[in-house]
């Protein structure tokens, strides 16, 4: 069990994976809110059946899985919509995500959720770390991985916490804009260092015996 929880967020093309699985590889733990959204509207799960009640059977593919494309389309400006899916999901989503981190082995887990700070998951966290870039990194990297528009991506960057407001509430900060990949390792060992330490306030104390 972690009684530390890291909270790794930044926005839509920051690089959260490749550095999520970094600590990852360094033994911790990785709880990814991603991961567990897909989860909760699994085939078969009580969510994929109520959202199937509310916006019709085509919402539903041949394979039984959530038509998430079209979810998107759906919710995207219907606020009505919108608001009633997140009340359905964000319960489920949390519920699973305390979990996974109770259920985690690493004198720390990572908790990765790109919307730590818009969904009040940073209540959950002891510390947040950002992955950093700029805007038209965000982009550029976006539609090289999702060949998105850029009308979508900036939609979609608009719809987040401010850049300037995620720093603001960041703990810890990782510039992810130009770094080499083994200066981006060298950062997160540091930085994973820090972390033992602080799951382990009293690590620094003499050892009596």
């Amino acid at each position: 069990m972690s009684d530390y929880i890291v909270g790794l967020t930044g926005g839509i093309g920051s690089g959260k994976t490749t550095i999520a699985m970094m600590f990852e590889q360094l033994g911790v733990t990785v709880v990814d809110a991603d991961v567990v959204s897909r989860e909760v509207v699994a085939v078969g799960s009580i969510a994929l059946a109520e959202i199937s009640t509310r916006f019709g059977e085509e919402f539903i593919l041949e394979d039984g899985s959530l038509n998430r494309a079209l979810l998107r389309q759906k919710i995207f400006s219907a606020e009505n919509d919108k608001r009633w899916l997140n009340n359905l999901l964000h319960p489920l989503i949390r519920a699973e995500l305390i979990n996974q981190t109770i259920a985690a082995t690493s004198q720390y887990c990572l908790l990765v959720a790109p919307l730590l700070l818009e969904n009040e998951l940073s209540a959950m966290v002891n510390r947040v770390l950002v992955i950093d870039v700029s805007e038209q990194t965000q982009i550029t990297r976006t539609q090289q991985r999702d060949d998105n528009s850029v009308t979508q991506i900036k939609a979609i960057i608009a719809s987040q916490i401010g850049r300037t407001d995620r720093l603001a509430k960041a703990n810890d900060v990782i510039d992810n804009e130009q770094h080499s990949l083994a200066l981006t390792q060298d950062l997160v060992l540091k930085l994973h260092q820090q972390y033992l330490m602080l799951a382990n306030p009293n690590h620094t104390k003499p050892q009596f015996t």
